[in-house]
């Protein structure tokens, strides 16, 4: 189990301290600051048969069985595949453990990940186990995006906030664990991970700084008519859809800013400040928020798992962007 993350102290003295825990807490917060490491402790802390100072003991018979992945009172509930909806078989699962004794004569703590992958008939089957739960159970429901759960859902829980990290948090964090890097390039992560450190690290892991650079090359060649859509969209085969979409819709909101202040210093990271200064300058608001529009209902598309031709999709959002300059 991760070490508890520095800036969850606080909330976590709160949480370890209850002498009465709700039979349902919702945590929520961006993707990335460590949700499911505090889940992951407050499991333990309440599954464990002696803690110490607010932690689980680590040596009891709990915590043992924990550790090896054979506690008999625990459940955790996710995706079956990455990316997918947690199903109503799923949840009929977990139903059926909540009615069950607890073995070792305790708790029974039930966890899920992300709690905004079930389906209606899924987050349907949980109410009654969310509003009743049998013996001694408490759910630690995670979620990136609450806004996307059931009202119904929401209001059986006791809904938590975990707190973000201040960049000063952040960038320590990062140092300590990817200590080959330099501070500039912490913050870039940062950046590229919108504040999140953890969501920071698993871009390194995956290389995205190398995948940005590939694109932001890509894009100046575009508009140096140096190659065409149809040679980018197959050389960026490599690169995350979502992640593609994420940066245009960024850079499409920068150039907005851009043309309504001014403000060539609020351009995001340095890698695309002359790009977005030329075609602030040499294109229209309409333009830019025309393709804003359109980028962001195609983003949703992405997000929904849509059928889409991938290359065709690229193309046509090349072919937009590479149009921006000029009359409306």
């Amino acid at each position: 189990m991760a070490d508890l993350l520095p800036w969850q102290a606080h909330l976590w003295t709160q949480l370890s301290e209850r002498r009465q825990h709700a039979h349902a807490y919702l945590l929520h917060g961006p993707a990335g600051i460590g949700k499911r490491q505090l889940a992951e402790h407050l499991r333990a802390r309440l599954l464990c048969q002696s803690p110490q100072a607010g932690f689980a003991c680590g040596q009891c018979k709990g915590c043992l069985l924990l550790a090896a992945g054979t506690h008999p009172d625990t459940f955790t509930l996710e995706p079956e595949e990455a990316d997918k909806a947690i199903k109503v078989d799923q949840v009929r699962e977990l139903v059926d453990f909540v009615v069950q004794t607890a073995q070792l004569g305790g708790r029974k703590v039930i966890l899920l990940e992300p709690a905004e992958a079930m389906n209606i008939n899924a987050a349907n089957a949980l109410l009654k186990s969310l509003e009743e739960p049998s013996g001694d159970t408490v759910l630690l429901l995670i979620s990136h995006q609450p806004s996307r759960l059931l009202p119904t859902i929401k209001s059986r829980c006791v809904q938590q906030a975990c707190p973000f990290p201040s960049e000063v948090q952040s960038l320590a964090w990062l140092a300590q664990n990817l200590p080959a890097l330099n501070v500039d390039e912490h913050r870039e992560l940062l950046e590229l991970a919108a504040g999140s450190p953890l969501s920071a690290q698993r871009l390194q892991e995956q290389g995205v700084r190398e995948a940005r650079a590939l694109v932001v090359e890509g894009v100046k060649k575009l508009l140096k008519q140096q190659a065409s859509a149809s040679q980018l969209a197959e050389g960026w085969n490599a690169v995350s859809l979502i992640l593609l979409f994420d940066w245009f819709s960024q850079w499409a909101h920068l150039l907005l800013r851009y043309q309504l202040s001014g403000d060539e210093q609020a351009l995001g990271l340095p890698d695309m400040h002359k790009v977005l200064q030329y075609l602030g300058d040499k294109s229209t608001q309409a333009k830019v928020l025309d393709l804003q529009q359109w980028l962001l209902e195609q983003r949703q598309k992405v997000l929904n798992k849509a059928n889409l031709n991938r290359v065709l999709l690229l193309e046509a959002l090349l072919v937009r962007w590479a149009s921006l300059p000029g009359p409306g």
